[in-house]
């Protein structure tokens, strides 16, 4: 028989586990966790589940998670009170999503060269239809660049993405957070009061850019 229909608690405290630990992409429901199966098995068994490594690994997937490569993002030492950090952060939305107060993340996408450029989407055309693109993606070439700045409401599952043609700049991440509230949030938060903003502190929203501060507190 299966875990689960031998214990009805196991997946509400798998979850629990992986709340705390967990990551995800914005723009997916893709999620993702730092912790190994084998560290995640051992704190099951502590609960009073025991189960393998691999039964954690079946579970997560089953869960929607998914085995993630690392990405060249770490800068300088890791701070000492990283999980304190991310702990707090998550007590902090926990505590706003109980009060039905709105929290979104926000993140600047991958910027793309507007033009004849070849990309790697597809289209149904006739055989003797098809659209010719540029033999070379070089930026010159285009009309613009597109600066996609997403806003993910946390709760509702929904999200917005503001488009720039300009630069990617601390007013406007503001102002993208902005039209999101005008077009979107006051209509599904009527009544908030406080709105909490999750970034990555990089790029335009940038915890030592003075600029995202600024526009901030006057949003």
């Amino acid at each position: 028989k299966r875990l689960t229909n031998l214990d009805s608690a196991l997946v509400k405290d798998l979850t629990h586990i992986m709340d705390e630990n967990t990551a995800g992409d914005t723009m997916s429901l893709l999620k993702w966790t730092g912790k190994s199966t084998r560290k995640i098995a051992d704190e099951m068994v502590d609960l009073g589940h025991p189960m393998s490594a691999m039964s954690v690994c079946r579970m997560l997937k089953e869960m929607g998670y998914s085995l993630q490569a690392n990405v060249k993002t770490k800068e300088g030492k890791e701070h000492p009170d990283r999980d304190a950090q991310f702990k707090y952060i998550n007590e902090q939305v926990k505590d706003f999503i109980k009060n039905k107060a709105p929290v979104v993340s926000v993140d600047t996408k991958k910027k793309e060269n507007v033009g004849e450029f070849k990309n790697a989407g597809q289209a149904w055309r006739k055989k003797d239809k098809k659209r010719e693109v540029l033999s070379h993606d070089f930026p010159n070439l285009g009309i613009g660049k597109a600066i996609p700045y997403g806003t993910y409401d946390v709760q509702r599952n929904k999200g917005m993405v503001n488009v720039g043609i300009t630069h990617d700049t601390a007013e406007f991440a503001v102002e993208s957070i902005r039209r999101w509230w005008k077009l979107m949030g006051r209509q599904e938060y009527p009544g908030a009061k406080k709105l909490l903003i999750c970034a990555d502190s990089g790029g335009s929203n940038g915890s030592r850019i003075k600029a995202w501060k600024l526009y901030l507190q006057k949003l």
